[in-house]
């Protein structure tokens, strides 16, 4: 989510308070800043200096990315990394249409299926849980043995081939096979989630050696994807329309925007500006404090295949350098998955029994799907030109911290059933709203600022391991709220 903050960031008002500032006490590179042990800048100063990550390098001219393209296309490319998933989900009508047999099924059939229905949710979030972990950890071992643009596009054909599976069977009477049915879900779906998640923390680590722009319009991107779904959801519940007929016009969605992401990926390196940063780079001496060539040398070879820079990247010194990064980012995902949707999705109008359209069948998914949505998206948004606090501000911690007096507020909203917090104390549907919009901006911005700092505070050529990296802490964080919400829902 983090990336799609990125989009838009402007420079201009800090350019003046930096350049008072004697550049000596740094070592600049096409993606970190390292300070010295001798400077004695102030915090404030680093933390301006930051901003200027994305500086050229010396002796090499910058070009320029006409009429935004690549821009544009790593937007696209984080539409594609999370509608196709934001779809699959979004069509829970309809996995509940299949897997209550459909066509008059037999007494007995009806039995099983309403006990394949009863568990579908948690069979899913495993598979995908499991798959997501699994495939992150590949992923990282792989960074250095197999070319990103092989990883991207083998991801992105399995998405697309699991999507034309998904989009034939809608049609298809499953009644007569409800199990083998459901097997196929949960196998496309572990296969979808491990694949997705191979190109999205690919991609995102790729990011990390352009300027952090593209980070942000990647991670825009994918907030983009889940208001679209939103959006989606609100038209269909509107229409009303034939279960099968919306999904299949969900997956045929995601097909077409799949197929566009392959030939938008296959674009992106004929473009002179997305060549430039994707030109090899020196191997890093970093951890044993040697002398390195500059990074952005124009004769700077690639790492020759079998050589050391082609095996495992450094764990450690990826791990040490974004602690702090990392523990905000998994407290954040933690707080978010806590509440959303666990706890939000519950929370019911204090008018429902007026009966209106409003207060029933349109309150969740505008006041918490799509308002959630929306929200993260202004909030990742708003990094194109605010970037503070820094990364190795204290300020940042403390913000993610201050983010657990949400729980509270939803709890006390109008969350039905209760059984042991009676207490409603928020009675207004203006409560929910106000505290839906919180969670969401401070979840994109934040959230935004972490992941997009990553990459940058490490050389170049660790980047996209660290992109991989910080993946996998948002993925724990958001595993560690979702195991939690299960507990918190029970003990309201």
């Amino acid at each position: 989510m983090a990336e799609t903050l990125l989009h838009s960031w402007t420079m201009g008002s800090t350019l003046p308070q930096v350049a008072m500032t004697s550049e000596d006490a740094f070592h600049h590179s096409a993606n970190s800043t390292y300070r010295t042990a001798s400077s004695s800048l102030p915090a404030d100063q680093e933390a301006l200096l930051e901003k200027l990550l994305d500086r050229p390098p010396p002796g090499l001219q910058r070009p320029k990315d006409h009429f935004n393209g690549t821009y544009i296309i790593f937007f696209s490319l984080g539409i594609g990394g999370l509608l196709p998933w934001n779809f699959f989900v979004t069509a829970k009508e309809y996995w509940v249409f299949k897997l209550r047999n459909c066509s008059s099924p037999a007494a007995g059939e009806e039995a099983a299926g309403s006990d394949i229905l009863n568990y579908f949710e948690s069979y899913l979030t495993v598979a995908s849980t499991v798959a997501s972990v699994l495939c992150l950890m590949a992923n990282f071992l792989l960074v250095n043995r197999v070319p990103i643009h092989i990883r991207v596009l083998a991801s992105l054909a399995i998405m697309l081939a699991i999507f034309l599976v998904m989009t034939a069977l809608v049609k298809v009477d499953t009644s007569s096979w409800t199990f083998g049915f459901f097997a196929v879900t949960i196998v496309c779906m572990a296969i979808l989630s491990g694949a997705s998640t191979i190109f999205n923390s690919s991609v995102f680590g790729m990011t990390g050696s352009f300027p952090m722009r593209n980070s942000q319009a990647l991670i825009s991107g994918g907030a983009m994807g889940g208001t679209i779904s939103a959006v989606a959801l609100l038209v269909d519940l509107a229409a009303a329309s034939d279960v099968t007929d919306s999904a299949l016009a969900f997956f045929l969605t995601a097909d077409v925007f799949l197929g566009l992401c392959v030939g938008l990926y296959m674009l992106l390196p004929r473009l002179e500006y997305a060549r430039f940063y994707l030109r090899p780079v020196w191997p890093s001496h970093m951890v044993s404090g040697e002398e390195q060539r500059p990074q952005d040398s124009p004769s700077a070879p690639a790492a020759a295949p079998g050589s050391s820079e082609s095996s495992i990247p450094p764990l450690r010194p990826i791990l040490k350098k974004t602690a702090s990064l990392g523990f905000c980012i998994i407290y954040l995902f933690f707080i978010t998955s806590l509440i959303f949707p666990a706890i939000s999705t519950n929370i019911e109008s204090v008018d429902k029994g007026s009966g209106s359209l409003w207060t029933t069948k349109f309150f969740v998914p505008l006041t918490i799907f799509l308002l959630f949505n929306f929200a993260d998206l202004c909030g990742r948004q708003g990094t194109a030109w605010i970037q503070v606090p820094g990364p190795r501000s204290k300020v940042l911690p403390g913000l993610v911290l201050l983010r657990t007096c949400l729980l509270p507020f939803f709890v006390f909203c109008n969350y039905q059933p209760r059984t042991h917090l009676r207490t409603v104390a928020f009675r207004s549907d203006l409560y929910p709203v106000l505290f839906t919009s919180l969670l969401g901006l401070s979840n994109g911005y934040l959230s935004t600022l972490a992941l997009m700092y990553g990459p940058k505070i490490v050389p170049r050529e660790l980047a996209e391991a660290t992109g991989v990296v910080m993946s996998f802490y948002m993925c724990l964080g958001l595993v560690l709220g979702s195991a939690c919400s299960a507990l918190l829902v029970h003990l309201i």
